[in-house]
């Protein structure tokens, strides 16, 4: 037994190592990742004070793409929030994918829509269109595309080949942009003429009272759920994004909310009706585009632009949320698995690629991993507790402060205020969600694969809300 039991000793000294380098990287990118974002924002916010930002009458035309797929609670509201943006010249957008409940019908009753007749040239593959509905009536004028259903990259194609505008915005159907964020997100558009693509910040709506795009009134959710993933999409877009994007190496601009220049995705062929990351898939396929073909050429981040969206408010919903996510990863990064470690990409290939195959796709298998084998090394007591519990508490502590930092950051540069009560619940919440909820969905995202080709081209039903708006 002696070699069996020297053996296991030796493996588990392998592992501790693999383990101390891999989480001494997580935390030193995390660490850099959010010291860059909260300087960034309180640069920004600085700017915006002394009104220093860029100030002309010059405006992109924009068209706003808004796929749904049975969103009869919340298409109206979205709709109405588009109305009310601060921008001068946009158009908007609905691909109505076959949905089954009322959601086309809701936004012509409201909106008083009409049948036209409208051919529209497919430049990208798309299923045809089966009804186009117009009104002019309004600030901007609104389109309404009803086709069989295919999917949301799908819906996306059709919008990008009804689009008369030379940009244009894609966002769910779930969502409100903030009444400036249309003018900020196309900002670094007319900065430099070689932007490509720029995503936009999302945060949770869930507490939060918006009247014509304006936040009047926040609080945090009331349930635990959406609270921790407030938390969680600010140390997310506060950390990687605003890092990768000082090197032009941002591979993911969330569906949520994000610009594009038409030509250059017609170019690249379009979303991916294949994938159920197409927003991911999307931007890796920019770059490989751009560089195959030796395209100048930027691809943003815009901190300032401000999307809310809804949270999943029940387990099972968010479940399902992050299902979807890790499959589009996966499909995304296996799809141009040419980028990792080639020189063409530079610094793509050599940080973000790596840094999302290491610490986003393989992470939940790493962190499974590292649980049974600390299962296994109690069972044959080949490990000092006192020592793992002190190493678990410095985890959680460390990911917690670095989360906090993120939420003050990003709540202090937006002009939020929140009450006592919402900051002791951020804080208790926050160690919940690095200590419980990250394993959950860790476990979540090591089961994603399984028998996942089955249902790759559905939308995935999550339960919405109505949004609270005036």
């Amino acid at each position: 037994m002696r070699p069996v039991y020297d053996g296991f000793k030796t493996f588990f000294d392998y592992v501790g190592i693999f383990f101390i380098i891999y989480m001494m990287g997580y935390a030193s990118f995390l660490f850099l990742a959010v010291t860059v974002g909260s300087s960034t924002l309180y640069q920004i916010k600085r700017r915006n004070l002394l009104k220093s930002e860029l100030r002309q009458d010059y405006y992109v035309p924009v068209s706003i793409l808004v796929p749904a797929y049975n969103e009869e609670v919340t298409i109206v509201d979205t709709v109405r929030s588009l109305l009310g943006l601060e921008y001068k010249l946009y158009e908007i957008i609905v691909v109505d994918d076959g949905s089954r409940d009322n959601t086309a019908q809701a936004l012509m009753d409201y909106f008083h829509l009409r049948h036209v007749t409208r051919p529209i040239h497919r430049s990208i593959p798309c299923k045809q269109e089966e009804a186009v509905y117009e009104s002019r009536a309004h600030k901007a004028p609104i389109t309404l595309i009803r086709k069989a259903n295919g999917g949301k990259s799908d819906a996306l194609n059709m919008g990008i080949n009804a689009a008369r505008y030379p940009y244009f915005v894609c966002m769910d159907a779930d969502s409100v942009l903030q009444y400036d964020s249309l003018s900020k997100i196309v900002r670094p558009v007319i900065e430099e003429a070689d932007v490509v693509a720029v995503g936009g910040a999302v945060r949770p709506c869930n507490g939060a009272t918006i009247e014509n795009g304006r936040v009047i009134s926040y609080r945090m959710p009331k349930r635990v759920l959406p609270c921790m993933q407030v938390l969680e999409y600010d140390r997310s877009f506060l950390a990687a994004r605003i890092l990768l994007d000082k090197f032009n190496g941002s591979i993911i601009i969330s569906g949520a909310f994000g610009l594009f220049k038409k030509s250059v995705v017609i170019g690249a062929g379009g979303y991916d009706s294949s994938t159920m990351g197409e927003d991911m898939e999307l931007v890796v396929k920019l770059h490989v585009y751009c560089r195959e073909n030796n395209l100048p050429y930027r691809i943003r981040y815009a901190t300032d632009a401000i999307c809310w969206t809804q949270a999943p408010e029940k387990l099972g919903d968010l479940c399902k949320q992050r299902r979807r996510w890790h499959i589009g990863l996966f499909q995304a990064m296996t799809t141009h698995r040419r980028i990792l470690v080639n020189p063409k990409y530079g610094m793509v290939s050599f940080v973000s690629y790596l840094y999302f195959l290491l610490y986003e796709l393989l992470s939940p298998y790493i962190e499974v991993f590292g649980l049974l084998t600390v299962a296994l090394a109690f069972w044959l007591d080949l490990i000092n507790v006192p020592f793992m519990g002190m190493f678990f508490l410095i985890y959680v502590v460390y990911s917690a402060v670095l989360s906090l930092t993120a939420f003050f950051a990003r709540v202090h540069t937006i002009d939020l205020r929140l009450r006592a009560t919402d900051i002791f619940k951020a804080i208790g919440l926050c160690l919940l969600e690095v200590s419980c909820l990250r394993f959950v969905l860790a476990w979540v995202r090591v089961t994603a694969l399984i028998g996942y080709r089955k249902k790759r081209a559905t939308w995935g039903k999550i339960e919405r809300q109505k949004m609270d708006m005036h």
